[in-house]
């Protein structure tokens, strides 16, 4: 009988995660088992450790195992080892322990799983980063088939609830062919939803065909979706496929579908009323069989009051709407999301960087008006200015430094003016949610103790007279993100 499965500490979230623990270790040498053993063990993780190659018998996949770590001190057996787990422990994210020279070429579905390599003698920050990255592709289902998975979830990684409702969303109606509108600010990700529904739906063996609405001069639009004859206007030597046509049995994502001309929209009107087509030029329909997936980032009800979007067609794309919530609130997933970028520049063959704490503290109250893409630029600068290196917050660009540390994530307290001895605190003058400002003062509150007990939960505990497991609770209820990477003492 198997031992009861823990579960591993993140030490970047402060919490809990449900994700499994069990680490298969293999490596020969004795001493260096022994050290990695200690390694993992602080970090909470369940270490199985095998001197040899395991067995498929002695490795069970379907025990669950968080990561596969592999020592460069095997010998010849290194190769052969390698390219077998991923029969063994399929999707398992394996973790590379020693020298890159030590390592052997390897094959495709080899290469596929490994997250991440550390150098020996091992460091405590290092296999954590690694365990992270294992962590994330666990709870994206791993990495069998390779980095597909994890291309098509780089904008949704995280464990808010905000984004594992949007998962949930995307689940439900990925078995339907009904029309979806994701509504979201620029840069929250809304074509990867768009493709991770393509992708879990019935057609993800069809195309996939996306169109910016906005990207398109009005009077090439038509022409772009619905395609056009030879002879149909000046310039159309050939008769040419429109993006319906290329779509076909797939999926046609319309992008920024509130930037479409008035005119433009009642054709498409027509489109889906009937599902029907005519190129440019022609009178012959021809029958289409597309799902439509449309996103914007206008407010489409505001936009149809001021007559600039059609209401008819509106409540025809809207039967499934997915509202993309934007960076700044979820900030509790910056940590997975910085993780993940820097994962995929590593598969990518790019230098890459680290952040600090106090990197992270700093643009953990940074609003992200450009969200996830802004974030993305913002990594892929510092590694080209700091490649290889662990970056501070003093060496990030000036406009992510002017956070306070400890204000509270997207909340702007309302302007209460200090009243003096005797005097009663105004309300501003059309209100406050007590109860959502009451929140936002405690986690301030609870951020400036963990800042000042160095992130140690339990002297944050008494500096706010409570005790340490319910300190804990409010950490995981509020999604506070630690300021360091420290035990619980």
């Amino acid at each position: 009988m198997s031992a009861p499965e823990k579960t591993a500490r993140d030490p970047d979230d402060g919490g809990v995660s449900p994700l499994p623990s069990r680490v298969l270790m293999i490596a020969g040498d004795t001493d260096r088992a022994a050290r990695l053993e200690t390694v993992l063990e602080f970090l909470e993780c369940e270490p199985r450790v095998h001197r040899a190659a395991p067995g498929p018998d002695e490795v069970r996949a379907g025990d669950g195992w968080l990561a596969c770590v592999v020592s460069s001190c095997l010998g010849d057996a290194l190769f052969d080892l390698l390219n077998d787990l991923p029969d063994f422990v399929p999707g398992v994210p394996i973790v590379l322990v020693g020298e890159e020279a030590d390592f052997p070429v390897l094959t495709k579905a080899a290469k596929a799983q490994v997250v991440r390599r550390v150098g020996f003698p091992v460091r405590y920050p290092e296999l954590a980063d690694a365990l992270r990255s294992a962590r994330h592709a666990v709870a994206n289902g791993g990495l069998e088939g390779g980095s597909r998975a994890v291309e098509l979830f780089r904008s949704l990684v995280g464990s808010s609830p905000a984004i594992q409702r949007i998962r949930k969303l995307m689940t439900q109606v990925a078995a339907t062919d009904a029309s979806v509108l994701i509504l979201g600010e620029t840069g929250t990700g809304k074509e990867v939803v768009a493709r991770n529904i393509h992708s879990a739906s019935s057609r993800r063996g069809r195309p996939f065909v996306a169109v910016n609405c906005g990207a398109i001069p009005a009077d090439l639009l038509e022409s772009e979706l619905f395609g056009h004859e030879k002879g149909a206007f000046t310039g159309a030597l050939t008769a040419r496929q429109g993006r319906f046509e290329m779509a076909e049995g797939g999926t046609l994502f319309l992008d920024e579908i509130g930037d479409m001309p008035l005119p433009m929209q009642v054709k498409l009107l027509r489109v889906l009323q009937e599902r029907t087509i005519e190129r440019v030029g022609s009178n012959r329909s021809i029958a289409c069989d597309v799902r439509i997936i449309a996103a914007t980032h206008r407010d489409l009800e505001a936009a149809i009051e001021d007559s600039h979007f059609r209401e008819d067609l509106f409540y025809r794309l809207n039967v499934f709407p997915i509202e993309m919530p934007p960076l700044r609130q979820r900030l509790g997933d910056l940590p997975l999301l910085i993780t993940e970028l820097t994962a995929r520049m590593e598969g990518e063959g790019r230098r890459t960087v680290r952040l600090a704490p106090s990197a992270l503290r700093a643009l953990s109250v940074y609003p992200w008006p450009g969200n996830v893409r802004e974030l993305a630029n913002l990594i892929e600068r510092l590694a080209i200015l700091h490649p290889g290196e662990t970056v501070q917050a003093e060496d990030l660009p000036p406009k992510f430094r002017q956070g306070q540390p400890g204000a509270p994530e997207g909340f702007d307290f309302p302007e209460i003016a200090d009243p003096g001895p005797g005097t009663e605190t105004p309300l501003p003058q059309d209100g406050i949610d007590l109860k959502e400002y009451l929140n936002e003062l405690e986690v301030g509150l609870i951020r400036r103790a963990l800042d000042d007990a160095s992130g140690v939960v339990a002297h944050a505990a008494k500096l706010l007279g409570m005790r340490r497991t319910t300190l804990v609770e409010k950490i995981r209820k509020f999604g506070i993100q630690r300021p360091e990477d420290v035990p619980d003492n």
